[in-house]
């Protein structure tokens, strides 16, 4: 690898153990084995490093879930292996929802972020199965509440037969 992939996985590094607003330029130069310069150099800033580094992480973690999702299952035992993929990727959401408070106040970010999220919407839907946009949305939205209540509570996340169930309610209205 070069400095910039020892740049990229040090980042990946820092973001898991320290998050993102307290990563500091010197944690991803030590990580990475590199100059402070190197950052400088190879991505313009450290935060644009850093949003790199979070945008590859989640595309790490959306071929992991691809690939447990690839066996076949049904409703239940699909979303129960996504709630299961929480638990390895605890530091991945973390940051994400660290990030959207952050992202309401720097529009440059936003604008970053929101273009990742358009795109994981088209993978989400094919993850599932789908080229609709829509289904993306909606999964999605279900992944980051079930993340977030996860985070907050795993004990009391509902299960996917809640959600099937919720869902199947909602659709009766």
């Amino acid at each position: 690898m070069g400095n910039r992939e020892d740049l990229l996985e040090g980042a990946k590094r820092c973001l898991y153990d320290k998050g993102y607003f307290r990563t500091t330029a010197r944690d991803i130069a030590n990580a990475a084995g590199v100059s402070l310069a190197a950052i400088g150099y190879h991505y313009g800033t450290k935060d644009d490093l850093l949003n790199e580094a979070v945008v590859e992480a989640m595309r790490e973690w959306s071929e992991d879930l691809g690939r447990v999702l690839a066996e076949p299952g049904d409703f239940e035992s699909t979303w129960g292996k996504v709630i299961e993929s929480f638990a390895t990727a605890r530091p991945l959401w973390t940051i994400q929802f660290e990030l959207v408070a952050h992202m309401a106040r720097t529009p440059e970010m936003r604008e970053a972020f929101a273009e990742a999220g358009r795109h994981a919407r088209l993978g989400l839907a094919e993850l599932f199965g789908s080229e609709s946009e829509q289904v993306g949305a909606v999964i999605q939205t279900l992944l980051g509440g079930l993340a977030a209540q996860w985070l907050v509570d795993p004990d009391n996340t509902p299960t996917p037969a809640d959600l099937l169930e919720g869902l199947r309610t909602l659709m009766e209205r």
